[in-house]
């Protein structure tokens, strides 16, 4: 089953926005039974990442912690040889099926739901 896709960066909003739609996804998502994600957030127009994908990543560590998704992996992680990109592959097999996995792809993030 290929993962479902959040795209926060559509439309270039402004952080406050992209990340109450990124809480607001998540939520029906794990309500609906979805476990695989993967978040668009970009990587930022400076090239040194952008404002999107740190506000996902922070946003990301606190759901983490609160119990509300089991983990997640920043794009530049999703591969064999990063233990980030590992840990989510024993947490979700099929994602090693994703197009991104294994190409250090900066603008996206992959979330495991519980």
């Amino acid at each position: 089953m290929a993962a479902s896709i959040i795209n926060i960066e559509d439309g270039m909003p402004k952080v406050d926005g992209a990340m109450k739609k990124l809480k607001l996804e998540l939520n029906t998502m794990r309500r609906i039974g979805i476990h695989q994600v993967k978040v668009i957030h970009g990587y930022g127009s400076t090239g040194t990442g952008g404002s999107l994908k740190s506000a996902t990543h922070e946003c990301l560590r606190v759901m983490k912690s609160e119990g509300r998704i089991k983990g997640f992996c920043p794009g530049e992680q999703f591969g064999p040889f990063e233990k980030t990109g590992r840990s989510l592959i024993e947490m979700c097999p099929a994602f090693r099926n994703d197009p991104d996995w294994a190409r250090a792809n900066d603008g996206v993030t992959i979330v495991v739901l519980k």
